[in-house]
């Protein structure tokens, strides 16, 4: 079941460096979120807080409250692989296991969190996954054939197939389409559009117009000089942001003025 997500008072650390600050943000349920601003401005460090990925990196730590369906993320005890099946993230760079085939990729979150599943099981899991993704039609006769041998647009949708098998509430997506030509590119959004209705959407974004295009809300993060921390500037309704934002460094960079 789709979760909304509260951040509260988050600061972001590598080390000793600040690099997201104060963060207070209210993600919707059922809504897809896009994030935007320029590069280095934290955006991409901030969504991987959404599920525990930050801390991957030696160093890396934060303070503050993520809270989804009231849970903290961070609070004590809380496993961070349980966080990550809660929360499943799709890259930048479509990334399937290039020696497995297509239909192990779409298992393989469910097989590394050892569920046991039964053949026939599976094999429905595989083809509603993939039906999920709009991918099942194009490789239903091709399951057992490499996922690196799909295309491009492919092997993101495999991928979104992938994070979907494993029954999340939210999905984070880095940049899902700046690898990805044209064509595949709305393939993608029309596939994130239908997406929101059974999942919360979180989207890292360079491309104003798929911002404009996907997304219920929009917030804009920012970063004032090189070596302060990245801020989130404003979040409001895809529509306002883009006609009438209330601060004016936002207007400067949807307008092409800066960034």
């Amino acid at each position: 079941m789709p979760q909304g997500i509260q951040v509260k008072d988050l600061n972001i650390f590598y080390g000793d460096f600040r690099a997201v600050a104060d963060v207070d943000m209210e993600i919707e349920s059922n809504s897809v979120t896009a994030l935007i601003g320029p590069s280095g401005c934290g955006k991409s460090t901030f969504l991987r807080t959404l599920n525990r990925m930050h801390e991957v990196v030696p160093g890396a730590r934060v303070e503050g409250n993520v809270q989804i369906g009231g849970v903290d993320l961070y609070g004590k005890g809380v496993d961070p692989v349980a966080v990550r099946r809660e929360v499943g993230m799709v890259f930048q760079r479509p990334n399937p296991f290039p020696t497995m085939s297509i239909a192990d990729n779409v298992l393989a979150g469910v097989k590394l969190n050892n569920r046991r599943i039964s053949r026939s099981d599976a094999a429905d899991l595989v083809e509603r996954s993939l039906r999920g993704a709009n991918l099942w039609k194009e490789v239903k006769d091709r399951l057992d054939r490499p996922g690196s041998s799909l295309s491009g647009g492919q092997q993101q949708r495999l991928c979104i197939a992938r994070a979907i098998a494993v029954e999340p509430s939210v999905l984070l997506m880095d940049e899902p389409c700046s690898a990805l030509d044209p064509i595949s590119t709305l393939a993608i959004e029309e596939l994130i559009s239908q997406l929101k209705e059974r999942y919360t959407i979180v989207i890292v974004t360079h491309n104003m117009q798929q911002a404009a295009r996907v997304s219920d809300r929009t917030g804009f993060f920012n970063i004032e000089n090189t070596g302060d921390p990245g801020r989130l500037v404003e979040i409001d309704d895809t529509a306002t942001m883009f006609s009438n934002p209330s601060q004016r460094a936002t207007e400067d960079y949807i307008s092409g003025r800066f960034g």
